[in-house]
């Protein structure tokens, strides 16, 4: 078996890892409030505090992923968020709360921008659709565990700060294990044959004019400002919102927002939360396929395009059947219509951001990260203020299809065969 699909389980646990972290909150957000004393509003601005810190933090992680490695930089981060995920069981206090929760999203930030940049070096061109859904489809099986798993922790450990705790020392242990195993090039890597190696040196790349297939080692780094020149990244940020805005709902809202509306049970509330996120699963699945086949057969562009934008369809049908239905069933039917093509996006939006990225890969992709989960902090914020305000839900419903539609003009836009460099003219010499 080829080492670097050792790689591809790795990146599978670590996104298993990083969204059970992250969705436990949603699971056990009615212990917490009631222990602590908050208020949906005041709930909200403690889960939009992992959203903000989240976003903020994406573009220096993946510089660092690319200044430093994936190996140290993992290994790092995982230690802090794993650190604060059990501080979470410990803090007492709406402020202490949000600053800790704040400070959890700045470490979970390094987490999807440094596998980018372990991707760039260690996968071939048409084998980064299909691993970037096999680490996405990780975080929709982790989050989906984290609903009725949280609950039955909460209950086995004796309590949700119990659970905080355990879930912490898991991440140490796994950041751990990925320094001792990792290495930031395949030719480097004790367990890589000649072979292997030479086969991903030669296709990690995409072939250009005038180029062999080699990583690139005379681009210069792209700066943040400099992203911000290129129209490619601009859609890409934008689109991203769309799906922030959409998927956040289910790792935060959803839950209290099923058990609430319909009187469920924790136990029954967690089985319905969960469907949503395995039919992400298979989403990220069909476009993970999707985006490697089209490729091989040498559709680049229309690789990337069809599956984001079929993706982005479903986002807003599901959406905006959400605000007539009546039944928990029919409710959990619609979101999982809305997951399943929201989680189409996620392959095609970071096979283009290696495509264009190239040695920047850790900072294009933390980029487009980093404003999308502004997505996810409005999402965090909109739902119970918009709730509030109409007393009604379906607004932010009718909110979340109109930005999953305005994606869909954005990506028949976004150019993957144009490297950021083509684009803005850069090179060494500049």
């Amino acid at each position: 078996m080829p080492t670097r699909f050792f790689l591809i389980f790795g990146a599978f646990l670590v996104s298993v890892l990083m969204w059970v972290d992250r969705a436990c909150i949603s699971a056990a957000k009615e212990d917490m409030a009631t222990d602590l004393g908050f208020s949906d509003q005041q709930m909200g601005w403690v889960m939009s505090a992992f959203a903000l810190g989240y976003a903020l933090f994406q573009v220096p992680s993946g510089k660092l992923a690319d200044r430093f490695g994936p190996r140290r930089v993992m290994t790092v981060v995982c230690l802090v968020w794993s650190a604060f995920t059990a501080l979470t069981g410990v803090v007492r206090g709406l402020a202490p709360m949000i600053g800790l929760r704040f400070f959890f999203g700045m470490g979970e930030a390094g987490g999807y921008p440094t596998l980018a940049r372990a991707f760039t070096s260690w996968l071939p061109m048409n084998e980064r659709g299909i691993t970037n859904s096999i680490s996405f489809s990780g975080g929709r099986l982790g989050a989906a565990l984290a609903m009725p798993g949280v609950v039955w922790l909460i209950h086995t450990l004796g309590g949700w700060q119990q659970t905080f705790w355990f879930f912490g020392a898991l991440g140490i242990g796994f950041a751990v294990m990925w320094f001792l195993l990792f290495r930031d090039l395949p030719e480097n890597h004790f367990a890589v044959s000649e072979a292997e190696a030479k086969h991903i040196v030669h296709s990690r790349s995409p072939k250009r004019d005038n180029e062999n297939g080699n990583v690139r080692s005379a681009e210069m780094p792209i700066r943040f400002a400099q992203m911000l020149q290129s129209p490619n990244m601009l859609m890409l940020m934008v689109q991203y919102v769309a799906h922030n805005f959409t998927f956040f709902f289910t790792v935060t809202w959803f839950f209290p927002y099923l058990k609430g509306e319909y009187s469920l049970t924790s136990e029954q509330t967690g089985l319905y939360a969960a469907a949503p996120l395995l039919c992400g699963v298979v989403g990220n699945w069909l476009a993970g396929f999707t985006v490697d086949r089209l490729y091989s057969q040498g559709r680049w562009t229309l690789s990337r395009r069809l599956p984001a934008a079929i993706g982005f369809a479903l986002a807003a049908i599901g959406m905006s059947l959400c605000v007539n239905m009546t039944t928990p069933a029919a409710a959990v039917i619609c979101m999982c219509v809305a997951i399943f093509g929201s989680d189409m996006i996620l392959s095609p939006s970071w096979s283009t951001c290696m495509d264009i990225g190239g040695n920047s890969a850790g900072a294009v992709s933390g980029a487009m990260n980093m404003v999308g989960n502004l997505g996810a902090f409005a999402t965090s914020l909109s739902f119970p203020y918009l709730l509030a305000y109409f007393d009604a839900h379906q607004p932010f419903f009718y909110i979340a299809a109109a930005l999953n539609v305005a994606a869909i003009f954005m990506w028949f836009r976004i150019r993957p065969d144009r490297s950021m460099h083509e684009e803005l003219n850069l090179s060494a010499a500049s």
